[in-house]
């Protein structure tokens, strides 16, 4: 789970370097993007670093290096999750969670494993 409450565990953008089903989804989703040309695929995206080790993982192969949530609650805040954060949710984090499912699945998902802690 990252810090943002995401399941990294199912995504294509982490799992593209493992799996051939979910390379052929990036690959696609890419070229529909135009972030690849047609005669390019999970090779070109491995060699560029156009997949996620996670979070927790080596920054310069992250979906979003820059990401603004893991600066905020890993960089600045030294938390694991944002669930630990004493402002938790915050306003920004809660716009975010609107801007699509997943991450309002996101946010219920660290809602859910602040109550776990809390019971713990």
């Amino acid at each position: 789970i990252a810090v943002c409450g995401l399941d990294c565990g199912s995504c294509d953008i982490r799992m593209a370097p493992h799996d051939l089903g979910a390379a052929q989804r990036l690959v696609a989703w890419f070229k529909k993007e135009g972030w690849l040309k047609e005669n390019e695929g999970i090779n070109e995206i491995i060699a560029r670093h156009m997949y996620c080790k996670g979070c927790r993982g080596d920054r310069s192969v992250h979906w979003s290096p820059d990401c603004w949530i893991l600066k905020c609650c890993v960089d600045d805040k030294h938390h694991n999750f944002c669930y630990e954060c004493s402002m938790f949710p915050c306003e920004r984090l809660s716009e975010w969670a609107k801007q699509n499912d997943s991450y309002g699945k996101a946010l219920h998902r660290l809602k859910e494993m602040k109550e776990k802690h809390k019971q713990s």
